[in-house]
């Protein structure tokens, strides 16, 4: 359970980076899957037109915390 849970932290933290880059520059490779979040999330909520960059870049936080729980969680 440990495992799966850090894994998701790490796709997380992957598309949270990735969506980042393709809103400011543009994703050469792995695009489809990479920017799931950043293609298909953000579009479909509304309050967070303008503030792109910024829900990826709270994903990827929000990947690391998870990364960082399960890490703890693991431990003990």
């Amino acid at each position: 359970m440990g495992k799966a849970v850090q894994f998701i932290g790490f796709v997380m933290i992957l598309q949270g980076v990735s969506g980042t880059i393709d809103r400011l520059f543009v994703q050469p490779f792995m695009g489809g899957l990479l920017n799931l979040f950043n293609r298909v999330v953000i579009p479909r909520l509304d309050f967070l037109t303008g503030y792109e960059v910024y829900a990826n870049l709270s994903l990827a936080v929000l990947g690391a915390a998870v990364l960082v729980a399960a890490d703890r969680i693991g431990a003990s």
